[in-house]
């Protein structure tokens, strides 16, 4: 339960998290969780406002003997992604995370966690409320909708800040510091469709693809992972090819930076196909569960019979959809020629809805290379457009260029290898972080991205080190005491 987290170590900032997580936040829905943050900020008797965006910035002085240091930047985002498994009922507008310890592990009961970045935002109020944390002066920036389009970020203005050292407390290896990341865009399809009267001779089966392990779109794109809208059409191809299957509803995946745990399909097939549709699916349900057998060991494909639906969508644009939805690319499409294990530029087919006569396809594609974003986008749009959809490119943002010269940089590592004996790994990561925008309006500062260990983000399974925390918190705190001077 909450109460047990209140108990780890360090007790302060998971009490601060606990207290975080009580708070509704999801992207673009962050009312709740701004409010809550301006009235900490107040409540100590802190400058604390909003920008133009709502994101909360709060200022804090340096603690005596540290005024001569430069000033820096704590930031986070506050919203976080709300993904459930099927069968928890849970109302994310209105209730607090569940909490349970398991092991070195704090998890949510069936629903994502927060860690990503509720670590972070607990750990700058940790800071913030500390009266025996030595710091130099303090901007906490607290920023909005990073999950699904950093328009906190984007919204920044030049001028507001005044620290030149930004510490982005968001990424998910402790031992990692990072310097670069990749930039993102939202690639939609859609298109009407014209429904067609069901056959009198139709059977109606509800297919469901359920049971993967999902995740972050970016982070975990190279493990290879099913894909539950991938897997789903390539049943519905097979079954549309050799036995005539007629789709009525398609349902599947949900969040563009979330890889597809689920998916739902209705559809039916001539009464004197059955039997033979029916072997078939199971043998390609056999072969697609021995090929993710090491990945996706709880891989579930249910075949249900279901009352035949009154309304099919037209058999032409049904050939042309589940053609292009198996011709667009997902997971990986380049890796960087310059950095070794690096992610250069991936697609996640994260959302596919058809019903009632529209279609909508969400994809997410990401890359380290502007020109590489948009090579891999406009390849998506030819395949839709092949199709006959409309596709809108949105929510684009650049990537993080990394800088190996940073000063920032040198001083992590240095204080990394005294804590530790053994030195970092310095990376880029294929994720999306704040840092490439915010330097967009900010060109001089330096700026450096760490965090806690935490596995599983974006879905049900996220989970938070709780040693991997207390490593953290302890590298926070002489990272603070060690800021170069003015």
């Amino acid at each position: 339960m909450n109460s047990e987290i209140r108990n780890l170590e360090p007790q302060k900032l998971w009490n601060k998290f606990a207290d975080l997580n009580a708070v509704p936040r999801a992207s673009k829905k962050e009312e709740q969780v701004i409010e809550f943050i301006k009235a900490f900020g107040l409540r100590l008797g802190l400058e604390t406002f909003e920008d133009h965006v709502r994101n909360v910035i709060i200022r804090k002085p340096a603690t005596e003997g540290m005024e001569n240091h430069k000033a820096i930047i704590l930031q986070s985002h506050l919203d976080m992604v709300h993904q459930k498994n099927g069968d928890t009922i849970f109302d994310f507008d209105h209730q607090g995370i569940e909490m349970v310890v398991d092991g070195d592990w704090v998890r949510a009961k069936g629903t994502t966690l927060g860690a990503d970045n509720g670590i972070g935002v607990a750990s700058i109020m940790t800071i913030l409320e500390s009266n025996d944390i030595p710091h130099p002066a303090i901007e906490a920036l607290f920023t909005i909708d990073e999950e699904t389009g950093m328009t906190g970020a984007l919204g920044l203005q030049g001028g507001i800040l005044q620290g030149t050292i930004l510490l982005n407390l968001d990424t998910e290896n402790d031992d990692e510091i990072d310097i670069g990341c990749a930039g993102g865009i939202d690639v939609t399809a859609t298109r009407p469709y014209l429904q067609e009267n069901t056959p009198s001779d139709s059977i109606g089966y509800t297919l469901t693809v359920k049971g993967l392990n999902g995740g972050h779109s970016g982070i975990e794109i190279h493990k290879g992972l099913g894909n539950a809208n991938k897997i789903m059409n390539r049943l519905l191809f097979h079954g549309f090819e050799n036995y005539g299957l007629r789709v009525a509803e398609i349902s599947g995946g949900s969040l563009r930076n979330a890889i597809p745990r689920e998916s739902t399909a209705t559809f039916v097939v001539a009464a004197q196909s059955e039997d033979a549709f029916v072997s078939n699916l199971k043998q390609q349900v056999a072969d697609i569960q021995s090929e993710f057998k090491s990945l996706e060991p709880n891989l579930a494909i249910i075949l249900q019979p279901t009352e035949a639906p009154s309304k099919i969508m037209e058999s032409s644009v049904q050939k042309a959809i589940i053609n292009a939805i198996y011709t667009a690319h997902n997971g990986v499409y380049r890796m960087s020629a310059d950095i070794a294990g690096l992610v250069e530029t991936s697609n996640n087919v994260a959302r596919v809805v058809l019903k009632d006569g529209e279609i909508s396809i969400g994809c997410l594609t990401r890359s380290s290379v502007e020109t590489g974003k948009y090579d891999l986008a406009n390849a998506m749009r030819a395949a839709f457009e092949l199709a006959n959809c409309r596709v809108a490119f949105s929510g684009s943002y650049p990537g993080w260029t990394p800088n190996v010269s940073s000063p920032i940089l040198d001083t992590l590592v240095n204080i990394y290898e005294r804590l530790h004996q053994e030195k970092p790994k310095v990376v880029a990561c294929h994720a999306g972080l704040e840092c490439g925008i915010l330097g967009t309006n900010y060109p001089g500062m330096d700026m450096i991205s760490f965090g806690p260990t935490i596995l599983g983000a974006h879905s049900p399974d996220e989970r938070a080190s709780i040693s991997s925390v207390q490593k953290y918190w302890s590298y926070v705190l002489e990272i603070l005491k060690n800021i170069p001077l003015k």
